[in-house]
């Protein structure tokens, strides 16, 4: 089969792969009908993400058609169409059945690699790095499921792929990071990132009821789309961030806080962001932490800070002591996807939401390694990439 296949820093190429196998009689196989390119990818694409190796195949969003299934799996069949969360679960271990399946204590089977790196293991996720157990990814014509009668969730023929596709990831992250927040109908909501994730907190605030929802980001096809849905919007190329925060909030400043970005933030006006560019060429750095630090200092005293954006591994110079002092309330990690797909499904179906609104480019499979560039880039308005692995 065709697959997408990271061989080293901006190097993604269109290969070809062995098709997967039933391994586990828990297993399924799908053909992959849709996947996209999240931003968690680009981490992988410019290099910060340790673990990778060549060949390893990419992508963790993704859909299709189930081709196979194992001898123990009564839940899936033949024929099902689905979408698969980009989080392996268990389904039985004693994190999976308080729902906080993002660190399910059974699917890493690299728990070695991430012991030592976060002290206890996490789940395992399709298309990461070995940190995260290596799974082969999403970006292919064919993905073997483990413990597939669990986590994939079978979506109903009346719904296109572009409408379900982002259940797997993005929407339910948005989802997590605005729920993280305990809207209440009083609060601003300042989301620093719209890209795709924070295209979905953003609505996920506002559907939750928040009295403001203020976007920042420097893109304008980003800041048209967080209008378009009722944002604010903060262009921080051309305004300062911290001043107009004041403007909109009476000087109090926000009361919820979400970094959808991650660390590969960016700043334009601010002495923080070489520092952290001149500290990760060094190597003394792996992150860059300035919409955190940024965050911080901004939020109003007692708040909530929820952090969907990934970070890799160790940060400088953060401001904990205004954390401390102010009362400030972190939530954050990879997204419990299955604690709230049925919800999300729901608001789909009765027309609440219309998830395909983020979708800017469509292209084959193999158009990929040149689709990565573009959204990494964000050329040509990109702000989210569907690839089709039946297309020409």
């Amino acid at each position: 089969m065709k697959a997408l296949c990271w061989h080293g820093k901006k190097d993604i190429r269109f290969d070809t792969v062995p098709d997967p196998i039933i391994e586990h009689p828990r297993d399924a196989i799908i053909k992959v009908s849709s996947c996209a390119i999240c931003g968690s990818d680009l981490h992988l694409f410019d290099g910060f993400m340790p673990g990778m190796k060549h060949g390893d195949i990419m992508g963790h969003e993704f859909m299709g058609e189930v081709v196979e299934v194992g001898h123990e799996n009564k839940r899936l069949k033949k024929g099902d169409r689905v979408v698969v969360p980009f989080t392996i679960i268990c389904g039985e271990c004693e994190q999976c059945r308080r729902g906080n399946f993002s660190v399910c204590e059974r699917t890493n089977r690299r728990k070695d690699l991430a012991a030592k790196a976060f002290g206890h293991t996490t789940a395992g996720l399709f298309g990461y790095t070995h940190l995260t157990g290596g799974y082969p990814g999403g970006q292919a014509e064919y993905v073997r499921v483990p413990y597939a009668d669990v986590a994939p969730v079978k979506v109903p023929s009346s719904l296109t792929d572009e409408q379900v596709l982002f259940l797997g990831d993005i929407f339910p992250t948005g989802w997590q990071a605005a729920v993280q927040c305990d809207i209440e109908r009083t609060d601003t909501v300042a989301i620093w990132g719209a890209g795709p994730v924070g295209q979905f907190a953003i609505r996920s605030a506002i559907l939750l009821g928040a009295r403001q929802v203020i976007a920042i980001d420097r893109v304008p096809e980003r800041l048209s789309m967080a209008a378009a849905a009722g944002a604010v919007t903060i262009n921080f190329d051309e305004e300062s961030v911290l001043e107009r925060l004041k403007d909109l909030t009476e000087g109090k400043g926000p009361e919820k806080c979400i970094d959808a970005v991650g660390l590969e933030s960016h700043a334009t006006r601010s002495v923080d962001a070489l520092y952290d560019r001149a500290k990760q060429a060094t190597l003394m750095e792996t992150d860059r932490p300035h919409v955190l630090r940024e965050m911080i200092y901004v939020c109003r005293p007692a708040g909530i800070l929820s952090i969907p954006g990934v970070y890799g591994g160790l940060l400088d110079k953060i401001p904990f002591g205004a954390a401390m002092n102010k009362g400030l309330t972190f939530r954050m990690g990879q997204t419990h996807v299955n604690r709230w797909t049925d919800d999300l499904l729901a608001r789909i179906e009765q027309g609440q939401i219309d998830p395909s609104f983020v979708i800017t480019h469509t292209a084959p499979l193999s158009s990929g390694p040149a689709m990565y560039k573009t959204f990494r880039d964000k050329h040509d308005g990109c702000v989210k990439v569907v690839l089709k692995p039946g297309q020409a």
